[in-house]
């Protein structure tokens, strides 16, 4: 046996509704890594009221993005727990700074970018309709009411959210492409970008699972699985 291979830093890049939440979880079923989202870190900081967590909510109330500084000590700090695992950020770097302040500390061995076509991450993230007064929520792909826009106890029209209308979408995936593209270029410039490019999530997590196979050892499904 040669010496023990070194520990996997990875990231992985995806617009909103490009299934990164859902290849995340996967990686994580099969393979022996810690997944460190920055979304789940920063609520957890947040509810915690840590110094860190509500410096970032004053930003967050104010509707401001949360600057590379804070989001990168917030994601540093959590990285020192875990100097024995293999890793994959998720949410984390998002901008070209954010990147390079990583680099200073961790070497980046793997970049994983999800590539769905712009279009296809539109309908999936403004598919979601609700029923005002019940709460009642509708998603156009996957549980869609029996009458195209109304509400199927009531008959009363469904809306949107804010959030779910296609301009509002199309805003934030632009927002998310601009911020994003210097990222990509500075991994891809490094050699450690690959990326994968479909229209579904399950005929694109076969390349990435087969891809991380050459990377990582995978958790013995027989034997009993330590959280």
């Amino acid at each position: 046996m040669g010496a023990p291979a070194r520990l996997l830093r990875a990231v992985i890049l995806g617009a909103p509704g490009s299934g990164k939440g859902t290849v995340s979880s996967r990686i994580t079923q099969h393979f022996e890594l810690k997944h460190l989202s920055s979304g789940d870190l920063l609520r957890g900081n947040m509810l915690r009221g840590t110094e860190i967590g509500v410096l970032a909510k004053t930003f967050i109330d104010q509707g401001k993005l949360i600057p590379d500084e804070i989001m990168t000590r917030l994601a540093l700090n959590e990285l020192k727990n875990l100097t024995q695992y293999n890793w994959l950020l998720d949410g984390f770097p998002r901008t070209l700074p954010q990147a390079e302040a990583l680099d200073k500390v961790y070497k980046i061995d793997t970049v994983i970018n999800l590539k769905v076509p712009f279009e296809i991450v539109k309908q999936r993230l403004t598919a979601r309709w609700i029923h005002a007064t019940s709460g009642r929520v509708y998603n156009i792909d996957f549980n869609p009411p029996k009458r195209v826009g109304l509400d199927d106890l009531t008959g009363e029209p469904l809306v949107q959210r804010e959030d779910d209308k296609p301009e509002t979408v199309a805003k934030r995936l632009k927002a998310y492409e601009a911020q994003t593209e210097p990222v990509l270029e500075y991994y891809q410039k490094k050699g450690v970008l690959e990326t994968f490019s479909g229209t579904e999530t399950n005929k694109i997590w076969p390349h990435v699972y087969a891809f991380l196979q050459t990377k990582l050892p995978q958790i013995n499904q027989k034997s009993s699985v330590t959280p």
